[in-house]
């Protein structure tokens, strides 16, 4: 089973991967980061995402009853030249942290990176 450094660098192999991060988006820090930022800083790029997953998680209208899951599997975030994935990653402990993986528009595969970072958040090993 991975921990966060063999983490990010499998999801860096993805198609189009820019950069990835693993977030508690609880306190907005980074706690492993891999490969760009969006803006050339990984830290403002933790706390903004994190505000995002935040709103996500915390309001009924986007978070039904979990059963001890986190709220949400993932956010996406499209823009013109990228994508943004949120997937949230089931702890032990609170489930607060997040990986964010930064993908390129043309080269990206937004579907096989979903699929690849929900597996990718099933082994990872925190602790």
């Amino acid at each position: 089973m991975p921990g966060i450094d063999e983490c990010l660098l499998e999801a860096m192999r993805l198609p189009g991967a820019r950069g990835a991060a693993l977030v508690d988006w609880t306190s907005g820090l980074a706690l492993g980061t891999v490969g760009e930022a969006p803006g050339g800083d990984h830290e403002t790029t933790a706390a903004e995402a994190a505000e995002l997953a935040r709103m996500a998680a915390e309001h009924g209208a986007f978070a039904a009853h979990a059963d001890g899951h986190p709220p949400v599997e993932d956010v996406i975030v499209s823009n013109h030249d990228s994508y943004h994935l949120l997937r949230f990653v089931d702890t032990t402990f609170d489930s607060s942290v997040f990986l964010h993986l930064w993908l390129g528009r043309e080269e990206g595969n937004l579907a096989l990176a979903r699929i690849r970072l929900g597996e990718m958040a099933a082994r990872l090993v925190l602790g």
